[in-house]
């Protein structure tokens, strides 16, 4: 059995343009999913938040129409309430990388409020990736890759990555009203945005990153960690 390092949100609001707060948080899909897939391979998971805050669930991913009707948002739901890892997460700052095979990190919103920015999430991130081992970022998850800098420059810069796309922010309604695009703001930072079409699953592998670009390809991409765990 090994263990997984799940890097979540502890935002529970992503702030707007206008300076309101649109609630937010992990997008159930993409932890329950992969929480499911590990489980399953035989894998055990660990949380870990900013402040080693519980995690907050974007109520809107609960929702019948995001989850196939009201008994795929029920099961979702009941699967949320048995996940006890997400009761008493870690600090970021208290991580031991060498303790996980894996390190995971779901998406939803949330991401761009603080992991976007938070420097023991980017660190967090660069050891992981020159460590080797599979590293798996979803939908609005690489957001958290802005904050990992390295001499003044991004330490993805130069890899491939799938996210969530401009044109998916503009039909989920939420483009014109956010003060940056998650596509926009990787490419910015040297990281090569592969864009599948839209909300479609889509996962992009580069050396032992592995993406994906929205919530439909959070179970692919699970599985491409597990096959990388052996």
């Amino acid at each position: 059995m090994s263990k997984i390092l799940f890097v979540m949100t502890g935002a529970d609001h992503l702030t707007l343009a206008d300076g309101t707060e649109h609630p937010t948080g992990f997008w159930a899909e993409e932890a329950v999913a992969p929480y499911e897939a590990f489980r399953a391979a035989g894998h055990e998971i660990t949380v870990a938040t900013p402040g080693g805050v519980v995690p907050p669930v974007d109520k809107a991913s609960l929702a019948p129409e995001y989850n196939g009707g009201q008994e795929g948002a029920d099961r979702v739901a009941a699967v949320l309430a048995s996940m006890t890892e997400l009761d008493a997460p870690l600090r970021l700052e208290d991580v031991r990388l060498d303790d996980y095979a894996a390190v995971f990190y779901p998406g939803g919103h949330g991401p761009m409020e603080d992991l976007a920015t938070d420097a023991a999430s980017g660190d967090l991130l660069t050891r992981a990736l020159r460590s080797g081992k599979p590293l798996g970022v979803v939908c609005h998850g690489p957001a958290a890759l802005l904050a990992a800098t390295v001499d003044g420059g991004n330490a993805f810069a130069g890899y491939r990555v799938a996210g969530f796309t401009n044109e998916e922010e503009t039909q989920g309604g939420l483009a014109g009203r956010l003060t940056w695009l998650l596509h926009d703001r990787l490419t910015e930072a040297g990281i090569e945005v592969d864009a599948g079409e839209p909300w479609a699953p889509h996962v992009v592998t580069d050396r032992n990153l592995v993406t994906g670009q929205n919530p439909a390809s959070s179970a692919p991409l699970a599985q491409e960690l597990i096959e990388r765990l052996g």
